[in-house]
């Protein structure tokens, strides 16, 4: 008999195995209806996240705090959270119809209403991956919330550092401190946090709002007030889910109205019958290489290609933005504000009402009948699954009738994290291989890297990792998918549940056309394998202009035949 080896486990084995206990964790909680973040029920989700120390988060497993992380974490969560010791997630359960007003996170489309001082409810209508990400956010703001309460608490009665009463007399001021005592503030901040004094200056700014240009100050100090207490008077914090959410997740209920919303609007304009392109995209992209030419052509006529472009991303351009999309609805397109809790806006372009000789696909050769194209903004995660696979069901006009949608493609243009190259680079993935299963979704992709080659954007083939969560990954495990025989150039978080719900309707319901062409490429939003280059390293800017428009024409000259 062979001796058995002792075989130790790499950093990426360590790193898969803290997602899959994360994942399995969250599921369990999600399941008892509620648990405690701090507590001996949230300890398994703390010992993973700090196993697995993603990029995003930093220094998470340091003693010191980690500021790009909180900064990332509180942007995607309600403005008040850290002050609320009950966080219930809960489906739609009609509080848009009460006295709440609903709070959006700046970078997460959420509805989140403050109950009273103590409580937030946050609501899950984007399903499981929704869960997931505030979850994980949770977590990680609790555990450094525990390192401020380590640095300033001096005994079990209750004590506090100099600091931290110097502090909170800051947070306590009603009006916006002068520079003096700002500077003082941040001085004592620092020490609370164990970062330098320049380390809080840098980042002070970013956590302000119009209201609070303090906030910086006022979210430390919360998080560590209610982590004192959690140990001084054994007050837990506690994350609770909703009955009626865990009743309702997993059920496509908003997917489905989401989709029967659009059919009902094809069937009123007949256009239900039309060929139809779907593509997954933002709410600007499609509608200003159309007809951002005709509006504004002559005014960009000796400006570089994609100026026009920049500019109507500027904030400043409401004027500009305004005018193409009053010409767009002029030509044809039809817009639908999501109303069913997705939070996926929709555009609906019937192509026959567009006049084509003014645009820049002044070449399209389209048939007799014309195509019909749906925009839809971005999924988030699962999310992606639910509402293509509900878009792509036949309609049921009666209880028998039942109308097949004659879709003739689905294109995604999206964001990814690169890990080969940098910001705002293009990735053309072959396959999307879902992390933590063997699951992988091969494809024919109708675009290549060969089409977007000489634009001056370096370009990446390959295949792509579909992640849980962009907030898990280190980088251990994606050194790991990119350098073994997965040779993954990329990850993002919808690409297989898009392609599972393609498949499923093409091969296996036979709902849609079984040769549906299929189009993926994506920008990179980041690289996680670059230190300073990760998502919480701050947004593109207008990096991503160019990639994000050369990618949407592209899509739309296939659709328009414009060789």
């Amino acid at each position: 008999m062979k001796d058995i080896k002792n075989i130790s486990r790499s950093r990426a084995q360590e790193s898969s195995a803290a997602i899959e206990r994360l994942y399995i964790t969250m599921r369990h909680l999600f399941n008892r209806g509620f648990y405690k973040p701090m507590g001996v029920s949230g300890e398994t989700l703390r010992e993973a996240l700090l196993a697995l120390r993603p990029e995003i988060y930093g220094s998470i497993a340091e003693e010191k705090v980690e500021l790009n992380g909180l900064l990332y974490v509180i942007e995607r969560l309600p403005i008040g959270i850290e002050e609320c010791r009950y966080i219930n997630l809960t489906s739609d359960e009609g509080y848009s119809n009460s006295h709440f007003k609903a709070i959006v996170p700046p970078k997460r489309r959420r509805n989140c209403y403050r109950i009273d001082d103590e409580q937030m409810n946050v609501e899950i209508t984007r399903g499981r991956s929704d869960i997931y990400d505030i979850l994980t956010h949770l977590t990680f703001i609790f555990i450094e919330s525990h390192k401020i309460k380590d640095r300033v608490l001096i005994d079990d009665e209750g004590s506090v550092s100099r600091d931290w009463q110097k502090l909170e007399s800051a947070v306590k001021q009603t009006k916006k401190l002068p520079l003096v005592e700002r500077e003082k503030a941040i001085s004592h901040a620092a020490n609370v946090l164990g970062r330098t004094f320049a380390e809080v200056q840098d980042i002070y700014d970013d956590f302000a709002t119009a209201e609070a240009p303090d906030r910086f100050l006022h979210v430390v100090y919360w998080l560590g007030k209610l982590a004192i207490e959690e140990v001084v008077d054994n007050n837990k914090r506690t994350i609770t889910f909703s009955p009626i959410l865990r009743e309702r997740l997993g059920h496509h209920i908003y997917g489905d109205i989401w989709a029967t919303t659009i059919k009902d609007v094809l069937l009123k304009n007949d256009l239900i019958d039309r060929p139809i392109h779907i593509i997954s995209a933002n709410m600007h992209s499609v509608m200003n290489s159309i007809f951002a030419e005709p509006v504004l052509g002559k005014k960009y006529k000796n400006t570089p290609e994609f100026q026009i472009f920049e500019d109507l991303s500027s904030s400043s351009s409401k004027e500009l933005r305004k005018k193409v999309e009053e010409l767009a609805l002029q030509q044809g397109m039809i817009s639908l504000p999501d109303a069913s809790g997705t939070n996926i806006d929709v555009q609906i372009f019937d192509t026959a009402k567009i006049d084509f000789k003014k645009t820049i696909f002044a070449e399209a050769k389209l048939a007799k009948e014309k195509p019909v194209i749906i925009v839809m903004d971005y999924a988030f995660g699962e999310q992606a699954f639910e509402t293509i696979d509900e878009l792509l069901k036949p309609y049921k006009v009666e209880k028998k009738n039942k109308i097949f949608l004659n879709v003739e493609s689905v294109s995604i243009m999206g964001k990814a994290g690169i890990l080969e190259g940098g910001k705002g680079d293009i990735m053309i993935p072959c396959a999307h291989v879902n992390e933590g299963t063997a699951d992988n979704y091969p494809f024919e992709n109708e675009l290549t890297a060969a089409m977007f080659e000489g634009n001056g954007i370096p370009v990446f083939a390959g295949p792509m990792i579909t992640v849980l969560g962009t907030s898990l990954q280190n980088r251990d495990l994606l050194k790991f998918f990119h350098e073994s025989t997965w040779q993954a150039i990329g990850l993002e978080m919808e690409g297989a549940f898009y392609q599972k719900a393609i498949q499923s309707a093409s091969k296996i319901r036979k709902s849609i056309n079984p040769n549906v062409k299929v189009r993926y490429a994506y920008y990179a939003s980041d690289n996680p394998l670059e230190t300073g280059s990760t998502l919480a390293s701050g947004g593109l800017g207008t990096t991503g202009v160019k990639p994000t428009y050369l990618i949407t024409i592209k899509i739309l000259e296939q659709i328009f035949n414009v060789k």
